[in-house]
């Protein structure tokens, strides 16, 4: 058996014990799996267009859309206020969390 190069393997062995496949086996490995996966995602598609999923997935994408035009949105003034809002309050109870724990592990200590 000749390989790339002109380089034959004598022994028709690989150090761990198997034959030492030709490149071009390796190659058709990899399309082997590739076809594989291939057909059983185009099965699956199959099976949900033939079920009906693929239009009752279309059809919760257009009503989403359509709801979502109903939507009133924030202006970006009304959304900077917003945010500062959030971050304000967040800080505040971040706060007030840390202040109890030190009161709380004040009096701990004490009590111990």
């Amino acid at each position: 058996m000749v390989y790339r190069g002109g380089l034959e393997n004598r022994f028709g062995v690989t150090p761990n014990g198997g034959s030492n496949p030709s490149p071009s086996a390796k190659v058709m490995k990899e399309y082997t799996n590739l076809i594989v996966w291939a057909v059983i995602i185009g099965a699956a598609f199959a099976f949900a267009w033939k079920s009906g999923y693929l239009q009752r997935f279309s059809n919760y994408i257009d009503g989403t859309r359509e709801e979502l035009r109903k939507c009133s949105w924030p202006t970006r003034e009304e959304l900077k206020g917003s945010t500062i809002l959030v971050i304000l309050s967040v800080l505040m109870v971040g706060i007030f969390t840390a202040a109890v724990d030190l009161v709380v592990i004040s009096a701990v200590r004490l009590i111990i």
